[in-house]
């Protein structure tokens, strides 16, 4: 695995320390422990490549100015064979190196070598990663909210992957616990409305399950429903597809049996439309983990026993108390209730529990709405109550989304039954555009999707801007090979005429690649990739209308088209990261 800005940096430290110790084995510095010096990029090209503050952060340990201690460093390094050609000294003692030709052309036979691989880093060096996301309350359709998530999610889990983790996407099932009560209530009263007299009227007359459904939803005075439940049009069709199935026979039976038999009945078809339209958004999960798991296995009474045991609960009022505020917590947190029953907070802790303890992920990364804010230190605190470290949980707070369609917000009300869900969303825009959009942004920052802008076929469109750069190089390679001008090997000498301001700015950048890749791991935050995406495109289109290739000198023509190969192969690896279609022609 290639990383040419890793390489030349070790590289620099490495004829610094060389340099260093020279100066002290003729006598010039003293030898006396040295403190840590930066090497780094400098935004003005015109100050070198690399950059190091090493003279400043040795001035004070040698007793003598920096500007002194540059010219002695300067004077002592030994660039011949090396990937830097010359050092100069600037300001008060800051030292500036400049690249050697045969770097950049070192880059662009990197690329070429490594092709679909190039970009991979082995940062992570195979350490386990959960990552949990969208995981959206199977009781209804998923919202805009879990669009986001996924996109995010997913393009996260390449990340990490692409830095060398070993990953595992998973959608954690809320099949169990109170909203499954709540999912059965609204079934019932929608199902027993069907079976009413004035249901019947409109069963007998409206066939077609959401024609129906619209119907009933409209008629509120006919068939009211109370607060504490589902309001979707969804739930009057699941009902209507039971009662198409058993009539009304099931009025005879008692509630609980009911509930029980119509949330058995839907559940499964909505578990099943969550994996369908996921797929379709081109997400597929390693694990469905369902929270009845937790109940039946015995995980949920489990972790009730360990925290006992840990020493941090206490009963008041009947109730069991988990002790958090030790843990930083702003308060205590009800575990059991008076009545027996777990809170939602406890099977939460046995699933990450599982996560960390029971499978053995060294991280557990969830992403969550940015109503969880406070969920972060309760289950943090619960697993250092059980003796797993809380830095190997990790949570990203996602925050809204904002459509925008005309200039004017496009949301549609919940309560009517037509939210924006990610299958509605789907049909407005493409693909690509949803996957790339959502991720244009970190998730902690407000996001304004707009819907026309996504489907617009010009540069104005970031995805298409990406996309189109990718189709016009196939283009450009496409024509030249009809010419007889394939992509050969070259060596690297062949490759040093690439000098133009243009070329360099071009490698260097397809250089940062893997550097790159490694930051957005580090930083939970793919928005680093489509955002590296358009520089590239950008800095491509200044080459390509700069630096002439057809009709150019043979040498330097097949150099540009080498280059040509460099720059696709790091856009569709980028592209193909994001999970977003590379087209060879637009």
């Amino acid at each position: 695995m290639i990383n040419p800005i890793k390489s030349a940096t070790a590289e620099l430290r490495e004829i610094l320390m060389s340099a260093l110790g020279t100066l002290v084995s003729e006598g010039k510095i003293e030898a006396v422990p040295l403190p840590a010096f930066n090497i780094e990029i400098p935004q003005d090209k015109s100050h070198g490549d690399f950059a190091t503050n090493a003279a400043l952060a040795c001035a004070k340990p040698l007793k003598s100015a920096p500007r002194k201690i540059a010219e002695l460093i300067c004077g002592a390094v030994i660039l011949d064979g090396t990937s830097f050609e010359r050092v100069e000294i600037a300001g008060p003692g800051f030292i500036n190196f400049f690249l050697a030709k045969n770097w950049f052309s070192g880059v662009i036979t990197s690329v070429l070598t490594e092709k679909e691989n190039y970009g991979k880093t082995d940062t992570g060096a195979g350490k386990s990663i959960l990552v949990e996301f969208v995981s959206a309350n199977p009781t209804g359709p998923m919202h805009i909210g879990n669009a986001r998530g996924g996109a995010i999610g997913d393009c996260l889990s390449s990340v990490l992957e692409w830095a060398g983790y070993r990953v595992e996407r998973e959608f954690y099932v809320n099949d169990a616990g109170n909203q499954i009560e709540k999912f059965g209530k609204s079934l019932d009263l929608r199902y027993c409305q069907l079976c009413s007299d004035e249901g019947q009227k409109l069963v007998n007359s409206i066939s077609d399950a959401d024609e129906l459904a619209g119907a009933i939803y409209a008629d509120a005075e006919r068939f009211p429903m109370p607060e504490d439940v589902y309001l979707g049009t969804d739930i009057i069709v699941h009902a209507k597809n039971f009662y198409d199935i058993h009539g009304s026979e099931y009025v005879q039976k008692t509630e609980e049996e009911r509930r029980e038999a119509l949330a058995a009945f839907a559940l499964p078809k909505n578990i099943k439309t969550l994996e369908d339209d996921l797929r379709q958004y081109r997400i597929e999960y390693d694990n469905w983990f369902r929270e009845s798991k937790l109940h039946g296995s015995g995980a949920v009474s489990e972790i009730v026993e360990l925290l006992k045991k840990s020493g941090y609960t206490y009963e008041q009022e009947g109730a069991l108390w988990f002790k958090s505020t030790e843990f930083g917590d702003d308060k205590d947190r009800v575990l059991v209730r008076a009545n027996g029953i777990p809170t939602y907070f406890v099977p939460d802790i046995a699933y990450h529990y599982n996560k960390l303890v029971t499978r053995g992920f060294d991280t557990a990364i969830d992403i969550l709405g940015a109503d969880h804010h406070g969920y972060i230190p309760r289950m943090k605190a619960a697993m250092q109550a059980l003796g797993v470290d809380p830095n190997r949980l990790d949570m990203i707070i996602m925050q809204m989304v904002r459509l925008v369609k005309n200039g004017e917000t496009y949301k549609l009300s919940k309560r009517s039954g037509k939210a924006v869900t990610l299958k509605t969303l789907l049909e407005e825009v493409p693909i690509d555009a949803a996957r790339f959009f959502f991720n244009l942004r970190e998730a902690n920052s407000h996001f304004e999707f707009d819907l026309d802008l996504a489907v617009e076929q010009s540069s104005k469109n970031p995805v298409y801007y990406v996309q189109y750069a990718h189709a016009r190089i196939c283009s450009i390679i496409r024509n030249l090979e009809a010419e007889g001008h394939s992509v050969k090997e070259l060596s690297k000498e062949q490759l040093t005429v690439l000098e133009a301001p243009e070329e360099r700015d071009l490698i260097r950048y397809i250089a940062s690649l893997p550097g790159t890749i490694d930051t957005a791991a580090r930083d939970y935050d793919p928005s680093k990739i489509t955002r590296y995406t358009q520089e590239l495109a950008t800095l491509f289109h200044k080459f390509y209308d700069k630096c002439r290739i057809k009709g150019a000198e043979e040498e330097l023509l097949y150099a540009r088209l080498s280059l040509c190969k460099a720059v696709q192969i790091t856009l569709k690896n980028t592209l193909d990261m994001l999970k977003i279609d590379c087209p060879e022609r637009m």
